[in-house]
């Protein structure tokens, strides 16, 4: 989950200006960010992006790095009272959450959103200690396995996220690239976009949203979360809905390679990105330079 701004440099991982909205990111109210909130609302006044998504880590396995670090109530009366303080000047802030699914735990987490409204909500899968990714297994895990199956329980477990229809959003889709590289690479995995398809007619199925996460851009995957061009094939397969957000867990990767993350989505076909504010949810244009004039600022999209 860490954030590491110093990953590779780039163009298009630099911070954007005029966007509408980065509807990703972590506050010291996660684990693994130190940032107060109202950093973020200083740099969106600053940068021109009018909406921000504060979407802090909750985990749902004991012992996992968020699970029980600060209560839903302290976490929503934060953020509200941030939103409250920077509405008056221009600055939307909606309280969302990502929540690291975790089959085992599928009906806890059940039972949270049930009991808890976020504005918007992120479900994605993360790599922890017990994983066959982290850094202390993954060269054994790798060796002598097919591409196929060594993405294997990353890309099944984001499956049964996207199929539990808990989440707006699925987050970071190909994660995985971060840990597996240098053994297996951004181009091998490009290499293989079958692996893929799975997961991209679930989400065409169950109308959840893609995310286009802009972290990789900062990190040695060197492009989003997934790659333009899976965006661009989940849009042929049917896709309608899409995100982007820049994951920040720092200062200086607020609205990090979003103009990428927004340029990524529009190249692909999508004129609008998915986001709820706690309602239905709501397409939010992509500014004319990304897209065809004339098309509505918003539109009310049926919910999941």
């Amino acid at each position: 989950m860490l954030d590491h701004a110093g990953g590779p440099s780039s163009e298009a991982a630099a911070p954007a200006r005029d966007l509408p909205l980065d509807s990703h990111l972590h506050t010291d109210l996660s684990p693994d960010s130190l940032v107060p909130i109202d950093v973020y609302g200083a740099a969106a006044l600053e940068r021109s992006i009018p909406e921000i998504a504060i979407t802090d880590h909750v985990d749902f396995a004991p012992g996992a790095p968020a699970f029980d670090f600060v209560p839903f109530a302290d976490r929503e009366r934060t953020v509200r009272e941030a939103a409250e303080r920077w509405a008056p000047r221009g600055v939307a802030i909606r309280f969302g959450v990502e929540i690291t699914y975790d089959a085992r735990h599928e009906a806890t987490i059940r039972e949270h959103l049930a009991r808890h409204a976020y504005d918007y909500v992120i479900g994605s899968v993360h790599v922890y200690e017990a994983s066959p990714y982290h850094a202390s297994r993954v060269g054994a895990w790798v060796a002598s396995r097919a591409l196929g199956e060594i993405v294997a329980p990353y890309f099944d477990e984001v499956l049964r996220a996207i199929r539990s229809g808990l989440f707006d959003t699925i987050g970071h889709l190909d994660f995985v690239k971060r840990y597996l590289h240098p053994l297996v690479t951004a181009a091998d995995l490009a290499a293989a976009p079958e692996l893929y398809e799975p997961l991209l007619v679930a989400l065409v199925e169950t109308g959840v949203a893609l995310e286009v996460n802009t972290s990789g851009l900062r990190q040695p995957a060197g492009e989003t979360y997934p790659s333009a061009a899976i965006v661009e094939r989940f849009k042929v397969l049917g896709g309608t809905a899409v995100s982007a957000g820049s994951d920040a867990h720092s200062a200086e990767s607020f609205a990090s390679g979003l103009e990428a993350g927004y340029r990524a989505a529009a190249a692909a076909g999508f004129e609008t990105l998915a986001f709820r504010r706690g309602g239905d949810r709501v397409a939010v244009s992509l500014p004319d330079r990304f897209r065809r004039a004339g098309e509505p600022n918003e539109a009310v999209i049926p919910p999941l």
